[in-house]
């Protein structure tokens, strides 16, 4: 019988245009082919102190229980909600989205009871709505997605910052796709718990998920009535072996994921914040006004686009997957289809991190017009097909 042959991975060079992951810059590469040393190696400390001051300056926070959790942005929601949440806790869960949709399934598998406050997708929670919600119950926290990565859209925060503190509850925020890529100030708005992914605008690989707790947050994870469920994800433990000077061993750290991670927030801090958050809002709309352009209608509440991803309504005489596979095979150009409700209706087009630049605004927006041009001719061919047959 004859042996099966491996061959060496030879992935095709494509350009991550979509909601994730990005491209990976050079240099952030180049780290993850530099020595591994042990997760408790002298080195390693020094290198998770600096990975956690950049997180702390990614943020814009002075929050002490800041760190990367090992695992995806999924993981890091994960650990956001069931860290607070005991059996019976009212969780108010935003949801205008896909993962607003996740969020309130993990409050219920945590044994809390979520209380939905909804909008259509594509538009923002309002204040009103959420202070209804707390006026309402026992809420011990406001969950709600920051930039919601299947619509594009950017939700507002401080308003319902001050309202969820008013009544004295916790505000719990999802900036997987705009940490580093949105205007973002954890402190200043009073966000408590906010979790993000290393995959999106820090173009990172993915496998880390950005997490900072406030210690009004801690306060009320140490002082819970039972432990929290998931030991891995347990943040009053975690803090022990990222935090503190005599470190406890916790778990065995992706070394080369955070070498990633500690190069790509180096080259943020190199950028500045704010810059990197002005590339990205100049991009986003020179890509919108390219589409519109193009006759393409954005799906998202215009007044409140994500300056990371963009949704695009799928025009109604070509099939989602045609194009997006024509934009992969021809042009090598990946973007998003629509997630849920939204699965071939839209597509998503993202410029985050190190693709947010105006070379690729030209590539998509030359790209989408060829596919769309070529797709158009092939109707009218088949439509003229149909239209000569000869009828017995």
């Amino acid at each position: 019988m004859s042996r099966k042959v491996y061959s060496e991975l030879n992935p095709p060079q494509r350009l991550l245009l979509g909601a994730g992951p990005t491209n990976i810059d050079p240099r952030v590469l180049k780290a993850l082919s530099l020595p591994i040393v042990e997760h408790l190696d002298p080195y390693f400390m020094e290198v998770m102190d600096e990975t956690v001051e950049l997180l702390r300056y990614a943020f814009k926070t002075n929050n002490r229980m800041t760190l990367p959790i090992s695992g995806s942005g999924s993981a890091g929601m994960e650990s956001a909600l069931c860290n607070v949440i005991e059996s019976g806790d009212e969780i108010i869960v935003c949801i205008n989205g896909f993962f607003g949709e996740r969020i309130s399934e993990i409050v219920q598998r945590c044994g809390g009871k979520s209380i939905e406050v909804r909008a259509p997708w594509g538009r923002i929670i309002e204040r009103d709505f959420v202070e209804e919600a707390l006026a309402n119950s026992n809420a011990k926290a406001v969950a709600i997605v920051h930039a919601e990565t299947s619509t594009g859209i950017l939700q507002p925060l401080k308003e319902i910052s001050n309202v969820t503190h008013e009544y004295d509850a916790l505000l719990i925020v999802d900036a997987v796709t705009s940490l580093g890529g949105c205007e973002l100030f954890v402190d200043e708005w009073g966000i408590d718990i906010c979790y993000s992914a290393s995959q999106k605008c820090l173009s990172c690989p993915p496998g880390l998920a950005p997490i900072t707790a406030s210690e009004r947050a801690m306060n009320v994870i140490r002082n819970r009535r039972t432990k929290v469920q998931s030991w891995y994800l347990d943040l009053s433990t975690i803090e022990k072996y990222w935090l503190e000077s005599n470190r406890v061993y916790h778990h065995t750290a992706p070394i080369l994921l955070v070498y990633a991670l500690r190069e790509g927030l180096r080259l943020l801090y190199e950028e500045g914040i704010e810059n990197r958050w002005m590339r990205h809002k100049r991009n986003i709309q020179a890509l919108i006004r390219g589409l519109e352009e193009r006759g393409l209608e954005i799906f998202t509440d215009k007044a409140h686009i994500c300056p990371a991803v963009v949704a695009v309504n799928v025009p109604n005489w070509v099939k989602d997957e045609d194009i997006r596979r024509r934009l992969r095979e021809e042009y090598n150009i990946a973007i998003s289809g629509g997630l849920g409700e939204l699965k071939g209706k839209i597509w998503r087009i993202g410029l985050m991190g190190v693709n947010s630049n105006e070379k690729n605004v030209t590539l998509i927006l030359n790209a989408l017009k060829n596919s769309l041009k070529i797709k158009t001719a092939e109707n009218n061919k088949n439509l003229q097909h149909h239209t000569n047959r000869k009828i017995y």
